[in-house]
């Protein structure tokens, strides 16, 4: 009977063991998930936000590398024969385009007031965004005329426009390229619909527009910050 009543005990604890094992791994999943909610509610996703980083990390590389590189030698004579700084900058613009492909890196986008500090990639597809704001490939290129058109997420993959509400007319937006320099100036910002195709309309004037889903945690609207340029500088391979 003792020698019975020990050997059923055993898998009683076993099962006991396993419980309070399993107990403590849901209870440390819990734990990760709220803690995975809480971050995404006062600040970004963070798993995705690593991925982003990393990948801005590489973008930043690849940037430096697009700056060393001359223009060929074909776009070289064609555009030391132009005089005029603008139609100079919107040649190397052209040039420049040219050789994009989706996820490429752009140039820097800054806007301080609005904690904007990042690579600009050419495209607005997932794949694009997942690694940085994202470059409308229907807008001209700064350099060239129009509106330059810009989109980026603002809860997931480093949420770069999260705090794009805050921008103020006036707030100074820079975007820096392989072939010239621009300073954009805030005139306002919109709250419109998702089909709202209008803001990438081009205008008088050349412009930047930054868009992104509105209100947080949803994308049922879009933000729309409209900023006139104000300078362009030539660098690089403009000059």
């Amino acid at each position: 009977m003792t020698v019975l009543a020990r050997s059923s005990a055993r898998p009683r604890r076993r099962r006991r063991r396993g419980l309070r094992a399993l107990s403590t791994l849901l209870i440390v999943a819990g734990t990760l998930l709220l803690a995975d909610a809480a971050l995404t509610l006062l600040w970004q996703e963070p798993v995705s936000a690593l991925y982003t980083k990393l990948q801005q990390g590489r973008l930043e590389d690849r940037l430096q590398d697009l700056e060393r590189a001359p223009l060929n030698p074909v776009d070289r004579r064609a555009l030391d024969r132009l005089s005029d700084p603008r139609r100079r900058l919107a040649f190397a613009a052209r040039a420049f385009e040219r050789g994009l492909r989706p996820g490429d890196p752009i140039g820097r986008l800054r806007a301080a007031d609005a904690g904007i500090a990042k690579v600009l990639v050419q495209g607005t597809d997932a794949g694009a965004l997942r690694k940085g704001p994202g470059h409308y490939p229907a807008t001209p290129l700064p350099g060239e005329r129009g509106t330059v058109g810009v989109a980026g997420h603002r809860t997931t993959y480093g949420a770069p426009f999260r705090r794009l509400d805050r921008l103020r007319p006036g707030d100074a937006i820079g975007v820096s390229t392989p072939y010239g320099r621009f300073t954009y100036e805030v005139e306002r910002s919109r709250i419109v619909a998702p089909t709202a195709t209008w803001v990438t309309d081009r205008v008088g004037y050349d412009r930047l527009i930054l868009s992104a889903c509105h209100p947080l945690y949803s994308a049922a609207q879009r933000i729309v910050v409209f900023a006139r340029l104000t300078r362009a500088t030539a660098r690089g391979t403009a000059l």
